[in-house]
């Protein structure tokens, strides 16, 4: 049940223009935030010192520029990404003296017990509403008579004169609407919420884990070995023989050779081929002639 308060994005589609305008000549929000609590001085002004039918109009409009002004103040602040916790502060402590200081226009026109028992009943919705949303539940609005609801009865109020009727609406209607809240928050506050928080718990933790292995990883310094290059005529190498081995060619592609297996003939050192060594003793005819290279 959400009252007048299921119009505001309509409200709120009938301000986009001025909303842009604003953005355009970077108007603060905290200035459109003051700017309502001007507007509800004024209406209270209105309603409390000019007679009961001329001062219907005066006081719509300053009411109409309150609402206004409370809509664009966060619409603007969102679109132009200037929200501040600060901000958050000022709306809802704007909101509240401006509802205060329009019941406050009823002081030369009802007994004073009842502006304060208004008084206190109008600000107990928005308690309840803050409550839940620091409990974490959904920021709860409208209701049957809202922050809009009692606006049009000031304006009702300024009209018929009917100041005390009026004040009673507001006092039993925002108790009710309190309740209303509050069993709304209650429920919102219930098993699935908690289940939903205990999922977001846990994605939190996991995610907090990944991040510092992730982190810890990054910190180490990555360590390269390079192993050494082995040649296959090198693994398979017979083992080195206990006798001394003969004079080898100073050329450095044969400074790896093995020993030759037999000293009755010189050896040639031998062909490279598929890695492997093989060596055969040199016949006459091959002798004097030039060591043939690898292929």
């Amino acid at each position: 049940m959400n009252g007048l308060y299921a119009l505001k994005p309509w409200y709120a589609d009938r301000l986009s223009g001025l909303r842009r305008a604003l953005a355009a000549r970077q108007v603060s929000p905290d200035t459109l935030t003051a700017a309502g609590v001007v507007c509800a001085a004024g209406a209270a002004a209105a309603l409390a010192w000019l007679p009961t039918p001329s001062a219907a109009l005066p006081v719509a409009v300053l009411l109409a520029g309150r609402l206004a002004f409370a809509n664009l103040d966060g619409a603007l602040a969102r679109d132009t990404g200037r929200t501040t916790r600060r901000g958050a502060l000022l709306n809802e402590l704007g909101d509240r003296a401006a509802d205060l200081l329009v019941i406050a226009g009823f002081l030369t026109l009802a007994p004073l017990w009842l502006v304060a028992a208004a008084a206190f009943a109008a600000t107990l919705p928005s308690w309840v509403s803050l409550a839940g949303a620091a409990a974490g539940a959904p920021r709860r609005n409208g209701g049957p008579v809202g922050k809009t609801e009692r606006c049009l009865l000031a304006v009702v109020a300024a009209a018929s004169g009917w100041a005390v009727p009026v004040l009673a609406v507001v006092a039993a209607g925002s108790a009710v609407t309190a309740v209303v809240r509050a069993v709304w928050v209650w429920r919102a506050l219930g098993k699935p919420v908690a289940a939903v928080a205990a999922v977001t718990i846990e994605w939190a933790v996991t995610t907090e884990r990944g991040m510092a292995t992730e982190k810890a990883v990054a910190s180490e310094k990555p360590v390269v070995r390079v192993a050494e290059p082995t040649s296959p005529a090198t693994r398979r190498r017979p083992p080195p023989s206990s006798s001394p081995s003969p004079s080898r060619s100073s050329s450095p592609r044969f400074s790896s050779l093995p020993s030759e297996p037999d000293r009755s003939l010189p050896l040639d050192p031998g062909e490279v081929s598929g890695g492997i060594t093989h060596t055969r003793p040199q016949s006459p005819v091959d002798r004097g002639t030039h060591l043939r290279g690898t292929r």
